[in-house]
């Protein structure tokens, strides 16, 4: 049984009364279905890469920029969500994002507040089930330490800068707790669902390589989910908030931390290299005019908005190592036609019967057939009558003839991978595609936990 009883615009006078600059919470527009936003080919403006790495100390937020009315806001289950809880974690959230609360954006901030409230009871709800599962203090602690080393200072004086932001310590180390054990539950739960065999990571490595010879976009990503924010017009409303914001300096990995539904929120919305021709034409379109270090305008598709921060582009000429066997039969460079023809046939009656495994075998077994290892080579260094075949055959088939000044080869694609100092190892993409595959059943076991919770806004 789900039962979510919303108010619209969950009054915020009730909630968070006017800010120290007389601040009153914007009245939300009607929702349309497709809102209109500005072309995805035009930036909306650029992001300074150096706050994203920089150190930061959370920005201290006076007492008086919200004023709490206390009360009873929501309950989950049998659990409760005060004024204070929702203050709370709407000044952790400012404080994190490094977004600057304003008439426009609180809206945006109470909301996405809420809904990790909502997700957090719900997880301190399903923790509760497993007594083994006990998070420490001394865990707790690393935390915090891991936290304050980011931003350039020590584990005491990160809490300080908190208690003097109107942050209190027992609720904030609450919340880091339910994190742990979230972390350690779905790790625990899925962590045999998530794994993922050598076949499958090598699958990816070609794919990745494969890639390699295309265009490719390094994007990082905010995506807001129109159901979680309450419509597609106040998802657009929200995009244009964040924008303005890290345009501003707002760090975009700690925004998208804060503020992202995508499963590369973990990352800070790093979703790593995205080839031409795999999305979505409204993206496609942004990734092919956004220059680098530039912001995309909110991206509308079905179920939500993008925000796009372009922060690399390759042209599909990054070095791809191949590995590549042969067979062939000699023939000078001034071989007649028919010498031609008659090598040609019999490779081309023989081509398929031959793998990567058996290739040597065979040459070495028939008369007048040569056959050699190549070992891995980078593409660009290879013959170019060789290149055509390394870069577009399928790992593991055999080309049909190819003519050099050295005869007639067939030539066995046996490997391909990315190369380079920038290439990934075998150990980086399976941890990759395991910490993308927990992700993912992490965040279906809190949609299931929504579906069966009694939410109820008062």
């Amino acid at each position: 049984m789900h039962l979510m009883r919303f108010t619209t615009g969950v009054a915020l006078s009730a909630l968070i009364a006017t800010s120290a600059a007389g601040q009153t919470a914007p009245q939300n527009p009607p929702t349309q279905e497709r809102p209109q936003t500005a072309p995805a080919g035009q930036a909306a403006g650029r992001v300074d890469p150096a706050a994203a790495t920089a150190p930061r100390a959370p920005r201290m937020i006076t007492q008086s920029e919200f004023k709490l009315a206390d009360g009873i806001i929501a309950t989950v289950n049998d659990q409760i969500i005060t004024g204070f809880d929702l203050r709370q974690r709407m000044l952790i959230l400012i404080l994190m994002s490094n977004i600057q609360p304003t008439e426009e954006n609180i809206g945006a901030i109470q909301q996405e507040a809420l809904n990790a409230l909502i997700d957090e009871r719900l997880q301190a709800e399903e923790l509760r089930r497993y007594e083994d599962l006990v998070v420490s203090d001394e865990e707790v602690d690393a935390e915090i330490a891991n936290m304050a080393e980011g931003a350039g200072l020590t584990g005491e004086q990160y809490m300080a800068v908190l208690e003097q932001s109107g942050i209190r310590a027992a609720p904030f180390r609450e919340q880091i707790r339910i994190g742990i054990g979230w972390r350690q539950l779905v790790g625990g739960r899925f962590s045999a669902r998530a794994r993922v065999g050598r076949a499958q990571v090598e699958q990816r490595m070609r794919q990745d390589a494969e890639a390699a010879a295309k265009p490719a976009y390094q994007i990082g990503e905010i995506y807001i989910d129109a159901a979680r924010v309450g419509g597609m017009q106040q998802a657009v409303n929200g995009a244009r908030q964040l924008i303005q914001q890290m345009i501003q300096g707002a760090p975009f990995q700690a925004v998208a931390s804060q503020f992202s539904s995508a499963p590369s929120a973990i990352r800070g919305g790093d979703a790593g290299w995205v080839v031409q021709g795999t999305v979505q034409p409204a993206l496609q379109q942004a990734f092919d005019n956004l220059d680098v270090g530039e912001l995309s305008n909110p991206i509308v598709v079905d179920g939500g908005v993008y925000i796009i921060y372009m922060r690399d582009k390759r042209d599909g000429s990054a070095a791809t190592q191949v590995s590549l066997k042969q067979v062939m039969v000699e023939l000078p460079e001034n071989a007649t036609p028919e010498q031609v023809s008659a090598a040609s046939s019999r490779l081309t009656s023989l081509q398929p019967q031959l793998t990567c495994d058996n290739m040597l075998q065979r040459a070495t077994s028939e008369q007048g057939l040569l056959g050699s290892d190549l070992g891995e080579s980078d593409v660009r260094n290879l013959a170019p009558q060789f290149q055509q075949v390394a870069s577009t055959g399928a790992v593991g088939s055999v080309s049909g003839p190819v003519r050099t000044p050295l005869g007639l080869h067939l030539v066995g694609v046996c490997g391909r991978r990315l190369g380079g100092p920038q290439a990934p190892t075998y150990e980086q993409v399976e941890r990759r595609m395991q910490t993308e595959g927990l992700s993912l059943l992490g965040r279906r076991y809190i949609r299931d936990l929504r579906a069966d919770a009694l939410i109820e806004m008062k």
